[in-house]
């Protein structure tokens, strides 16, 4: 069954005769069936010519200078009474009466330049797959995304002013927002044929972004009269090579008024000799977000690289040595690297220490069967630091790692040396200690880098290990955030209580290491 009815079939008529293809007569219809766009181009301009073929004496149209067969086609006449200016050369009569575009049966349409005709058929998405299929980016889904050129949205304004006002003629309305979209139509038409042809679906929330920019040189200049009747629409733009954008003609299109829009532009515009070209076809892929945990068991080895001033001090350092080979892996073109808190170079992370990678463009998978592989290659590519639990996560997952970051606890061992001679007997009062509040100013090492303030911080619980006289180990639990280097030797006063305060002695710490991060995530994976 043929999707127009009665109201619609002048306005189909009309349309069709200035060039405007079935597809495009469809959205200015309101269809919103999908079927009906999906049939071949050749299938639907037939079918629509079978259904508006009329007997020779129901309309009546007045042309100028008509043939000497006199034509009844007065229904007609109303429809291009204010188009009489731009219309008068686009619709002839045939020899049997009936009405005929200058244009061929397959001449480009009038409003969307041919993307709804030849860039939805097979061959079209064949040679945008074999693109695709090229470019080796490995996917599982994909969202497509096109960019048609501005002046459609003039012509379909065009469209839509002489549809709404011969809709207005049958006390019919017609909003913008009745007219189906482009965009859409095009999607209903093609989405299928992609995911047939790849042997994928498309779906919007996907990261891997196939994209289509078409452009339309022969009628670029349909937007200009707009920059004379509303200039403060368009503004130079560092990024842009013309002030002629979609956004921008949009913005015109909405401002002028419709009188002023039909002087300047015909209702509607001359079918062009060409169809639209493809500027480009892109692949793309977002953010790829790989979580782990990580040792790090040298007291050398900083967590990012350690540059001052252009100068590189250590050789490498923690997110490289585990950035390399992801990088690989990925074929990423760019990356950020982010943990759950940030140890200094001399500190070892002996526990489950949080990394969180997003390599960008990615271009091949993380496969199930290669990650003990991935795995394998990094671990053996040092002896200073070691991955585990590596695995694929998404965008929100990562949030896990930044929730509650000072409300999560972390474990040290620290190895602490005493001025003053002690006994066992002397520490064992740190044992009973609990949940100690302290107060800690900005450390001074650190103050070149964070604002000065004063942060209180809890010690959780204290385990002490007598060695010898003048050493002892301590293991802690802490907030998250405390500056375990500054509890021991209080940093000339600006940590307080400090170690040193509460035994009555010079304390400083000789070593230091991170036994735990207690955040249960990423989730841990089996040998």
């Amino acid at each position: 069954m043929f999707p127009l009815i009665d109201e619609n079939k002048h306005v189909a008529q009309l349309l069709l005769n200035s060039g405007t293809c079935p597809r495009c007569i469809f959205r200015f219809c309101g269809v919103d069936l999908h079927a009906p766009y999906k049939l071949p181009s050749q299938e639907l301009l037939s079918d629509m010519q079978k259904y508006l073929k009329t007997e020779k004496d129901e309309l009546v149209l007045e042309v100028p200078n008509p043939p000497s067969k006199k034509i009844r086609l007065q229904e007609l006449e109303n429809g291009i009474d204010n188009l009489s200016q731009n219309g008068e050369d686009r619709l002839c009569v045939t020899d049997d009466g009936s009405i005929a575009s200058r244009n061929s049966n397959l001449s480009v349409c009038n409003v969307c330049l041919g993307i709804l005709q030849e860039f939805c058929e097979k061959e079209f998405i064949k040679k945008v797959c074999q693109k695709v299929e090229a470019s080796g980016f490995e996917f599982t889904n994909l969202v497509l995304s096109v960019s048609f050129p501005p002046q459609l949205s003039v012509r379909e304004h065009a469209a839509w002013l002489l549809v709404k006002q011969e809709m207005g003629k049958q006390s019919l309305l017609l909003g913008r927002n009745d007219i189906v979209q482009l965009k859409e139509a095009y999607k209903w038409i093609t989405h299928p044929l992609f995911s047939e042809e790849l042997g994928v679906p498309v779906d919007g929330k996907s990261l891997f972004e196939v994209s289509v920019v078409f452009a339309h040189p022969e009628t670029v200049e349909d937007c200009h009269f707009l920059n004379k009747v509303c200039p403060d629409c368009f503004k130079p733009a560092k990024n842009k090579q013309s002030v002629f954008t979609r956004m921008a003609v949009m913005k015109a299109l909405n401002k002028i008024k419709e009188e002023d829009f039909l002087k300047q532009f015909p209702c509607l515009p001359n079918s062009p000799k060409t169809v639209c070209t493809v500027l480009e076809i892109e692949c793309a892929h977002g953010a790829v977000f790989v979580a782990g945990r990580y040792n790090k068991y040298s007291r050398n080895l900083p967590q990012t690289p350690w540059i001052i001033d252009g100068e590189r001090k250590l050789e490498s350092s923690v997110e490289e040595l585990i950035s390399d080979h992801l990088l690989t892996v990925f074929k990423a073109e760019s990356f950020n690297f982010s943990s759950s808190g940030r140890e200094d170079v001399d500190v070892r992370t002996l526990g489950n220490e949080l990394c969180d990678y997003h390599p960008f463009q990615r271009q091949v998978g993380l496969p199930a069967s290669s990650d003990g592989e991935d795995l394998r290659k990094i671990n053996e590519s040092s002896d200073k630091i070691q991955v585990r639990d590596l695995q694929l996560v998404t965008r929100e997952a990562i949030g896990h790692m930044k929730e509650g970051e000072e409300g999560k606890t972390k474990t040290y061992s620290a190895l602490i040396w005493t001025n003053s001679a002690i006994l066992k007997e002397d520490i064992e009062f740190l044992n009973n200690m609990k949940d100690l509040k302290i107060d800690q100013k900005t450390p001074l090492r650190v103050l070149h880098r964070r604002p000065l303030a004063v942060r209180t911080r809890v010690i959780h619980t204290m385990e002490t290990h007598y060695l010898d006289e003048h050493h002892f180990r301590l293991h802690l639990k802490t907030q998250a955030g405390t500056y375990i280097k500054e509890f021991v030797h209080g940093d000339f006063g600006r940590t307080k209580p400090n170690i040193g305060s509460l035994m009555n002695i010079t304390a400083d710490i000789l070593e230091l290491d991170v036994e735990s991060v207690d955040v249960d995530w990423p989730p841990a994976l089996d040998d």
